[in-house]
């Protein structure tokens, strides 16, 4: 029976998932479902345990091993689950010696095994060098993902993923190559670069290479690459190769996603974040200078503790003042052991109604976004369901069937609020 996998979470997990999964059916084994998770809200974490049980209540006598970063930062509450087999830490989810035991055992420990023997899950903060999963193409995906970068130096006060993803860690430039050249030779015609703090990338290593170099190197090296694309960023690490490249270089994507947060200074403060208001519209209207068909998405959060009112305001008019075009709202969720849990909490039902006002903002300007596009000659790299992405992320769907992992001209003449529609 073949290996099912859940998913939660990141883009990059999504990579990791995929190269588990390859690893357990190179390991030999069979019939077993793995839940990948995520921790980056209480939310997300309550899913993984929910997928946890449903799981087993599927298939009584199918495995369950639960992995990610919830099962990393919470084991020994993950092992209590009847329903859980086994629980690997999110170094161990990438060793092939791991799926090689579970595969002789079949993941299934002793009726009434003690919690402590279900886990394998290490000291992620001791990893100074990075496993890198090697994959293919992701299931149903047309593009290509590489991941160059895992865990986090920052400490921002609301986040739990650096004890979830360890420090941080980058892949040699040499490796990072030889994956997309695999993923090329493979068919992707558009690679993504991803990690957890990607503009961090390369400090660890000889020589302290920055995610511009890299950049230049993919691109040079790979010259039949016809685009490339980079996930979240932090919009004060980026440098200055980098904004040369953004600024000339037509296959680097003019769409960048940015890890903004708020648009308050204190709040910003509050969250030990790195840049100011200030910074992040400037930053805006300097890339957007240097090349102009540049989208900009982002992440905010709505209801961090001791937000008022006025507060909130700066971060629902940012998206305005630094034109974003997609937004990624999240609700503010406090995790265990983190300094933005001890501050005072907002009432959920404020945080849930600056969530759905800001969500309110984004759809707003995302139809804007789309309105201004209807009628553009655009080119789309063509994805399952009929559907593709422009070169900005722009998402664009055909009233034909249309073959997957193409890259075609096309000239929308209607938007449906999410999509351009196109013939």
């Amino acid at each position: 029976m073949a290996i099912e996998v859940v998913t939660f979470g990141c883009r990059l997990n999504s990579v990791e998932s995929e190269a588990l999964r390859l690893q357990a059916e190179a390991a030999g084994l069979k019939d077993a479902a793995i839940v990948n998770s995520c921790a980056v809200t209480a939310e997300a974490t309550r899913q993984a345990r929910q997928a946890v049980r449903r799981l087993k209540r599927e298939r009584p006598g199918r495995p369950v091993i639960v992995t990610g970063c919830a099962a990393q930062i919470e084991p020994a509450r993950f092992a209590a689950m009847p329903e859980a087999d086994r629980i690997l830490g999110n170094d161990e989810k990438l060793k092939p010696e791991s799926w090689a035991a579970l595969a002789r055992s079949n993941s299934l420990g002793e009726p009434g095994a003690a919690t402590a023997e279900k886990i394998a899950v290490g000291d992620i903060m001791a990893r100074s060098t990075l496993r890198a999963p090697l994959t293919g193409r992701l299931p149903d995906h047309t593009r290509g993902f590489v991941q160059v970068q895992n865990g986090c130096d920052h400490r921002c006060t609301f986040c739990v993923i650096p004890f979830g993803r360890g420090n941080s860690r980058s892949l040699p430039e040499v490796d990072v190559v030889a994956q997309c050249r695999r993923l090329v030779e493979a068919g992707s015609r558009e690679i993504v670069l991803t990690g957890v703090d990607l503009t961090s990338y390369g400090r660890d290593l000889a020589g302290e290479p920055t995610l511009g170099a890299l950049v230049h190197a993919i691109l040079r090296a790979l010259p039949e690459l016809p685009r490339l694309r980079l996930s979240s960023i932090d919009a004060v690490e980026v440098d200055e190769t980098l904004r040369d490249l953004i600024a000339t270089e037509a296959r680097l994507m003019p769409h960048l996603h940015l890890s903004l947060q708020a648009g308050d200074d204190l709040i910003l403060k509050r969250m030990k974040r790195r840049h100011s208001r200030t910074d992040a519209i400037r930053f805006c209207a300097e890339i957007r200078n240097l090349r102009p068909d540049i989208v900009f998405g982002a992440d905010l959060i709505a209801g961090f503790p001791t937000e008022d009112e006025a507060m909130f305001a700066h971060s629902l008019s940012l998206v305005e003042e630094c034109g974003l075009s997609f937004v990624h709202v999240f609700p503010y969720s406090a995790r265990p052991g983190t300094p933005a849990a001890r501050m005072p909490q907002l009432p959920g039902t404020i945080v849930a109604e600056r969530a759905a006002r800001l969500r309110a903002a984004a759809e707003l300007a995302q139809k804007h976004h789309l309105g201004e596009r209807i009628g553009r000659r655009l080119s789309v790299l063509t994805e399952r369901g009929n559907t593709g992405r422009a070169e900005d992320f722009t998402l664009v769907r055909f009233s034909r069937d249309i073959a997957a992992g193409q890259i075609v001209s096309a000239t929308s003449h209607a938007a449906d609020g999410r999509a351009l529609l196109a013939a």
